[in-house]
Order: C-alpha cells, then sequence, then structure tokens
C-alpha cells in the first residue's frame, strides 16, 4: 500500500501517529523517528484493547495483529527482559526456542508489574517500539513480512499500524524463525459409545408377541383355560 495513504483496516479512523502523540505512551512517542517506515496511530474503547474483543468490536482481522509477549529469561541468578513479537494467531514459543535462544535456564512471562515498571507503558498496550534498548526484540517472520502489521500503542486507548519490515528493523530487533507457533484447536470428543443393552433389554416381553415362541410358550397358550381370552 502506499505508505502515505491511510490504511483501511476496519472501522476505525487512522491517522499519522506523530500528529496525535497524546494518544501514545510517551517512550513511544520519542522513538517514532526510530521507524523506517510511517505509523498510523487510531484511538479505541481501553476497554476492547485485548487482541480478540479489539478484531472482534473493530472488524480487524487476527491475521494482521501481532501480541507483543514480555518474558523475563533467568540464567546465573540474573534476570534479562524481552519481548516477543508473533502473529495474533500464534503463541510464542517461550519453553523451547526463545529460552534457548536467550541462553536461559528458565523462561516465563513477565510478571505484570515489572512488565509495567520497566517498559514504561501500559500492560495490554506494550509495544517494540520505544522499548529499553538492552530489551531483545525477537520478531516472527510472519510479522517481518508483513505489509501492516496492528501492535499496541503504549496505552490501551490506541492501536498502531505499521510495516512489519519496520519493526523488524528497530535496534534490538532480530527475526527468529519459528518464533510463534500455531495455536493447536481444543480436541474434539470422541462419539459417545451407543449403551449397552441388557440381556433383558428387549422389545420382546413388554406387550409383543415374538414371531418364534418357545416350546414352554406354545405349551402354555395351548394349556390356558378359555376364559382368559385371546390376543
Amino acid at each position: 500500500m502506499d505508505s502515505s495513504t491511510a490504511p483501511g483496516l476496519g472501522s476505525l479512523t487512522w491517522v499519522p501517529a506523530a500528529e496525535r502523540p497524546e494518544l501514545l505512551a510517551a517512550p513511544v512517542a520519542a522513538a517514532l523517528g526510530a521507524l523506517t517506515a510511517p505509523a498510523w496511530v487510531a484511538e479505541i474503547d481501553p476497554d476492547l484493547a485485548d487482541t480478540a474483543a479489539f478484531a472482534e468490536a473493530y472488524g480487524v482481522p487476527l491475521e494482521v495483529s501481532a501480541n507483543c509477549v514480555v518474558v523475563a529469561a533467568r540464567r546465573a541468578g540474573q534476570t534479562e527482559l524481552a519481548v516477543c513479537l508473533v502473529p495474533a494467531t500464534t503463541r510464542a514459543d517461550v519453553n523451547g526456542l526463545v529460552r534457548r535462544h536467550l541462553g536461559a535456564r528458565k523462561v516465563s512471562f513477565a510478571p505484570q508489574d515489572v512488565a509495567v515498571a520497566e517498559s514504561g507503558m501500559e500492560y495490554g498496550g506494550i509495544t517494540p517500539l520505544g522499548l529499553p534498548p538492552s530489551w531483545p526484540v525477537l520478531v516472527d517472520p510472519a510479522v517481518a513480512a508483513a505489509d501492516l502489521v496492528v501492535v499496541g500503542s503504549g496505552t490501551r486507548g490506541s492501536k498502531l499500524a505499521v510495516s512489519g519490515a519496520a519493526l523488524a528493523a528497530l535496534p534490538a530487533a532480530e527475526v527468529l524463525e519459528g518464533l510463534g507457533r500455531p495455536v493447536a484447536e481444543p480436541p474434539r470428543p470422541a462419539p459417545a459409545a451407543p449403551a449397552e443393552r441388557a440381556p433383558d433389554d428387549r422389545d420382546v416381553g413388554w406387550g409383543e408377541r415374538p414371531e418364534e415362541l418357545s416350546a414352554a410358550d406354545r405349551r402354555y397358550l395351548e394349556d390356558r383355560p378359555p376364559h382368559w381370552g385371546s390376543d
């Protein structure tokens, strides 16, 4: 798309981010100049900032959104913070690929209060732009290749749209193959097996006469008194 034309994503009104700095967290506004392509911002309801709610409310496909996940990597008694930028349709391979790549003994999601305090951004709005320079920014190839990616703005009250290449070109960014793993669908329940019928759970004997009578049944019918009537 033409970088000078506002994106037509969902029902939102996108404007150049530099024209609405009040919609951005302070570190994000200060870092706009580090981008190699224009960034656009759209104001949203803060209660709809979470990716799934945002996509449904504003008609923005999940495929063009990316999640920025803050992780804490521990090794040799030290903790390092990093972020993983993955398509919203995937999950970051935190315990496998990320742990090995960072050379950490253990990697887990960073506590909310730590992520907020260290990034200077609101939880649910943390974005790779404007993070502390010591934080590694790991980017999934699908994000890096996207013409336009919707990410946080540092606050819950807006979203940024910027090219994937511009995010991958940030100073601390590194494209990491296999970072985002498809979200597995929950297993479907197996069909219920038909209930087994008890040996005496048959229609025969409950008001219906079997086509083939046993010898005992025939003798019973032949010997019954006349006043019993017939059926």
